[in-house]
């Protein structure tokens, strides 16, 4: 893309050389304002590519330590020095057109073969080299070459104009090329005030007309976005910097935020490749949320885990009962702050009635080293889950059961089969007699887990 972006600087570097020689020596020779005052445009049109060059080269330099933004700016500040020399060469031009004009100046100008030839190949070389410009300049998006195209642009109706004017001198009226050369001016004037405004904008990081509407409706798309809190957006070159801050959901885990601004980034840039997207999630709290919910969203601000949490109605007075899991060499009266810290927040946000219970426990063991227990010991736990399950109908085919010893104890872990008609409450409720009778038989176990699979028909 670079690459194409710079052969296409330098082609239009070499054609604007050409057409400058070309119209300034015809000029020269015919006496012709309109003609000299194209050789001009087009000397001008030859210093700004040069710039173009220059600057499409470095703007595609990355972001550096001092430029953390890139250097799209760059292809900017060189459009606003070329539209500096379209408004000085249009007042120019304007001046000598009308002193001519307003003097009757008889100033001998011929309008020969050769002043029609090469006013012809102006044109159609502006034609083309116009053409490939926009075309590329569109797809790399860059605001350097889109100037360049409009030089070219401009060169092309401009030298029209000089051909109408040589026209009428052909046909006798002296001021015609005067008059060419005003229309020249006026030409200069347009395309310098439309580079002028786009420039300016850019510069002033002028939001692109519709990209904020347009970012917004592609991100409202997103599953989990709940608003578009803000939107801004401002060019630097060839691309788009954009910063959108959504509202989430405060239910969502982190990884899951994580994701939500990812999908919110590609759908940008599928629609919209040059913009550079940040997304910030912000959390909000939905009318939707259940009381549960709201309790697990405190308790993980507050970095502590919860379980079973219980939540009933008695006589209109809420009621909240929660496990809280605290490290298990912790004081119990520093847990107990810890416990008191978590009921106040949760008062503050349902209200000073809330009836809040905690049931203080240790956290589970992270991080044990171990080792699996001899066959021997595998086999005699087995052998005793097979005897508490033998009486129970609805359990059979104790399987998978393994052994690990540990610095802190022994833990078990089992799978059996039950019935796929049960409910999670009773088949939980079945397991954990089992884990529970297990647990007396051997005192040296830190814990039972058993794992509940539907039987197989």
């Amino acid at each position: 893309m670079q690459d194409t972006k710079e052969q296409v600087a330098l082609s239009s570097i070499a054609a604007s050389a050409g057409l400058t020689i070309a119209k300034g020596v015809v000029g020269v020779l015919t006496g012709s304002l309109a003609i000299l005052s194209e050789a001009a445009h087009s000397l001008l049109d030859l210093v700004a590519t040069i710039m173009t060059y220059f600057a499409v080269r470095m703007s595609g330099k990355p972001a550096d330590a001092e430029h953390h933004y890139g250097h799209g700016k760059i292809e900017s500040v060189t459009a606003l020095g070329e539209t500096a020399l379209l408004f000085l060469l249009s007042g120019i031009v304007f001046w000598e057109g009308g002193k001519r004009l307003l003097a009757h100046d008889g100033h001998a100008v011929e309008a020969t073969l050769a002043a029609f030839a090469v006013i012809v190949v102006s044109i159609v070389v502006d034609f083309f080299r116009a053409r490939l410009l926009y075309r590329v300049a569109k797809e790399t998006r860059s605001q350097a070459l889109e100037a360049d195209a409009l030089h070219f642009g401009s060169d092309m109706w401009s030298s029209l104009a000089v051909l109408f004017g040589l026209g009428g001198i052909a046909l006798g009226y002296s001021w015609a090329d005067s008059a060419s050369a005003i229309v020249v001016a006026v030409f200069i004037c347009v395309a310098g005030w439309r580079l002028g405004r786009r420039t300016i904008d850019t510069l002033t990081d002028t939001a692109p007309r519709g990209a904020a509407e347009r970012i917004s409706e592609i991100s409202e798309r997103i599953p989990g976005v709940v608003a578009i809190e803000s939107v801004r957006a401002r060019p630097s070159g060839g691309g788009m910097f954009v910063e959108l801050v959504v509202a989430v959901s405060r239910t969502l885990p982190l990884d899951r935020v994580v994701a939500v601004k990812k999908e919110i980034i590609d759908a940008i840039r599928a629609e919209m490749p040059e913009a550079e997207v940040t997304v910030i999630a912000g959390p909000r709290a939905l009318d939707d949320e259940s009381v549960a919910e709201r309790v697990m969203v405190i308790a993980r601000n507050r970095a502590l885990a919860v379980h079973h949490v219980t939540v009933h109605t008695v006589a209109g007075r809420l009621s909240i009962s929660l496990d809280l899991e605290v490290d298990g060499q912790l004081a119990l009266g520093a847990a107990h702050d810890i416990a008191d810290g978590l009921e106040q927040a949760l008062r503050d946000e349902f209200g000073p009635e809330v009836e809040v219970e905690t049931h203080i426990e240790p956290l589970q063991a992270d991080g044990l080293s171990g080792e699996d227990a001899r066959p021997e010991r595998v086999a005699e736990v087995r052998e005793a889950l097979n005897t508490l399950t033998a009486p129970l109908s609805s359990i059979g085919q104790v399987h998978d059961v393994r052994v690990r010893e540990t610095a802190d104890g022994e833990i078990v872990n089992f799978h059996c089969y039950l019935d796929p008609a049960l409910t999670v409450h009773d088949a939980h409720e079945r397991v954990d007699e089992v884990e529970r009778g297990v647990r007396r038989r051997f005192a040296t176990l830190k814990r039972v887990i058993g794992h509940a699979e539907p039987r197989r028909t």
